[in-house]
């Protein structure tokens, strides 16, 4: 006599698959997640720095634009511009005040470079520039405060305050600052995990121009 054999479903056999296959999908979908969630919040930290650094670059320009060549006859000759070398401190000032205030997100160590520079039409720098570096309590002390500069001129200063027209047309004065961001998230640990290699760090620059305080001919 044949005997017809008979199917026996072993229990949770089934289950243990869906589960392997769960925990498979998982895996996979995981660093995915992970960098579009480290990705919005590494965004998010490097615009409040980004933002800080955009205001502080319209306080110097405003500053620059306002004080012009120091006052007095346009000229570097004795008489002229009298208060000419008080300008480009007052502008590092205007910067660094934002750069310092209660709640700035930024590291004053990691402020590359600040740089005053006449531009051009199109708010490129147009030649002569005047660079600024990072040093606590070595700069120069501004006509406004008893205080000195945590930034110094670093070497030959090319667009003196003395030479700066603010009759029309107007020189057009920009004022930037270079930036080093640091990551704040695990995002490059994860971006690894796929094969993709960025950062630690991200050079944000910032810079706003405005004419030098136009007057009537």
């Amino acid at each position: 006599m044949i005997r017809g054999r008979r199917s026996i479903d072993r229990p949770g056999v089934g289950s243990v698959s869906e589960r392997g296959q769960a925990l498979i999908e998982f895996v996979i979908v995981l660093p995915m997640f992970a960098v579009l969630l480290l990705g919005v919040l590494e965004l998010g930290t490097a615009f409040s720095h980004d933002t800080t650094l955009e205001y502080a670059t319209r306080e110097g320009a405003r500053s620059g634009s306002a004080l012009a060549n120091g006052g007095g006859t346009l000229g570097c000759g004795t008489g002229q511009s009298p208060n000419a070398s008080t300008v480009d401190p007052m502008i590092i000032e205007a910067v660094q005040r934002v750069l310092e205030s209660p709640g700035s997100p930024i590291v004053m160590a990691d402020v590359m470079q600040i740089r005053i520079y006449k531009a051009n039409a199109s708010g490129g720098e147009a030649g002569p520039v005047n660079q600024w570096i990072y040093a606590p309590g070595a700069g120069p002390v501004p006509a406004d405060d008893s205080n000195p500069l945590d930034f110094k001129p670093n070497g030959v200063q090319g667009w003196a305050a003395c030479s700066r027209v603010n009759t029309n047309p107007a020189d057009r004065l920009g004022v930037s600052v270079t930036y080093t961001y640091h990551f704040a998230t695990g995002l490059t640990q994860v971006l690894s995990l796929i094969g993709v290699t960025t950062g630690p760090t991200w050079t944000l620059t910032d810079d706003t121009v405005m004419n030098v305080n136009p007057t009537a001919q």
